[in-house]
């Protein structure tokens, strides 16, 4: 048997719980009820206060007398269903929003007491059925590729970035709280986070400054470092002070101003600057570390360290700035003594794949990796490498970005846009 009552697509058919009736949704902005026994039209959703766009999904209350649309119009509607099979609109649901095309709402879903829309732009709103006139709560995320991550000290608060410049925070054990609103539409590549300020940079040659307004952000500002950043690091006592790497070089940066520009002879991978900004690391291509002293505006490179055997992806100093780690491509990591710069954890070679991040634990006794392999490794500074703690299938799309929230949680990410938290031991 076939039903021909719409007069375009059809979106979505949907039985009602009892048995009785199914529903088609179109656009036509029509919804059709029909006998779930003969297949014959029985009535229709009333176009008084009706959807103005598309009805793109449709789903049925427990009980079979109630149905929730939701349309290109941005809007969700509750329907009263009656035994002949007519609906006339008992509540519009509003959801919170710009008003742009990510609004329009695309899936809906019907379960006990719970009214769930989704957005083209990825929000869920969940209402409630016994409170329609109550506010939803609204969870979204990212919907390009995770690129950053950081924890901003002394708060319980985790900002994530991904690569369309989109900022999520996060509140430690509560999970989503917003997205933090920019003017700006700058891609982020690489960004790090002060307890009032973010600073990020992506490909077009800038380095944003990006006031923290509580839950939103103020008005950024940018400067041209004349190249394309692969890697930034800010000084956390001093977080005026900004080192960018580049293709062959590196950039230095107090506030908005250029202080130094440094071609360094050799082709960069990855740089960082320690807390108290006296003193910088940058990692080459072909595996060697140098390490630089900072004295005003000025690097002086004080020691070449050769231990790994692949392109450097990754350097980090720990909190008390006492020890740095390094990662690469051929899946080592080492822990380096900042005073002798003698190896203070070798043999930490139990990846599978190249190392994309890694973190030190707030008391500095731990330091982790996270691999393409999609494994994340928690190694005690104490201990030998061989006694790890291995976290296997973190993500299995890899492990992109690290942070400790404390001495016994760890935040990992993935490019497929998932930030997830696991407690060590």
């Amino acid at each position: 048997m076939t039903c021909r009552e719409h007069s375009n697509f059809v979106n979505c058919v949907r039985f009602s719980p009892d048995g009785s009736k199914f529903i088609s949704v179109s656009s036509d902005k029509k919804g059709i009820l029909y006998d779930a026994k003969t297949g014959e039209k029985m009535g229709e959703l009333s176009p008084e206060d009706g959807h103005k766009g598309s009805i793109y999904a449709v789903s049925w209350s427990p009980d079979s007398k109630q149905v929730l649309t939701v349309s290109a119009d941005k809007s969700a509607k509750v329907w009263e269903i009656a035994e002949d099979g007519s609906g006339k609109v008992k509540k519009t649901l509003s959801s919170p929003g710009s008003g742009g095309v990510e609004d329009m709402l695309v899936g809906c879903l019907w379960q006990n007491d719970h009214l769930v829309t989704v957005s083209l732009g990825g929000t869920i709103n969940l209402f409630s059925a016994g409170d329609l006139e109550k506010s939803p709560l609204s969870f979204s995320g990212h919907l390009k590729s995770v690129s950053s991550l950081a924890v901003l000290p002394g708060q319980n608060v985790v900002l994530s970035s991904s690569y369309d410049g989109v900022i999520v925070r996060w509140i430690q054990g509560v999970g989503y709280s917003g997205k933090l609103e920019r003017k700006e539409n700058a891609q982020i590549k690489c960004f790090s986070a002060t307890e009032g300020e973010i600073v990020s940079s992506a490909f077009d040659n800038k380095v944003w400054r990006i006031p923290l307004l509580g839950d939103q952000c103020g008005d950024a500002e940018a400067v041209d470092i004349g190249s394309q950043p692969k890697d930034l690091s800010i000084a956390q006592l001093s977080p005026e002070l900004a080192l960018v790497s580049t293709d062959s070089g590196v950039v230095m940066l107090r506030g908005f101003k250029v202080v130094s520009t440094i071609d360094l002879g050799f082709a960069v991978a990855a740089c960082t600057i320690s807390p108290d900004g006296s003193e910088a690391v940058v990692g080459g291509q072909d595996g060697k570390l140098h390490v630089y002293s900072i004295n005003g505006d000025t690097l002086t490179e004080e020691a070449t360290l050769e231990k790994h055997r692949g392109p450097i992806t990754v350097i980090r100093y720990s909190t008390d700035a006492s020890m740095f780690a390094s990662g690469d491509s051929n899946r080592e990591a080492v822990v380096w003594d900042r005073v002798s710069r003698e190896v203070k954890l070798k043999n930490m070679l139990y990846h599978s794949a190249r190392i994309n991040c890694l973190a030190w634990s707030p008391d500095n006794t731990m330091v982790a990796t996270g691999s393409l392999d999609t494994c994340v490794i928690i190694h005690d500074i104490s201990k030998p490498a061989s006694s790890r703690v291995t976290i296997k299938g973190a993500h299995l799309g890899g492990v992109y970005g690290l942070a400790f929230t404390d001495n016994c949680s760890i935040l990992f990410l993935t490019h497929s846009t998932v930030v997830a938290e696991v407690k060590k031991g």
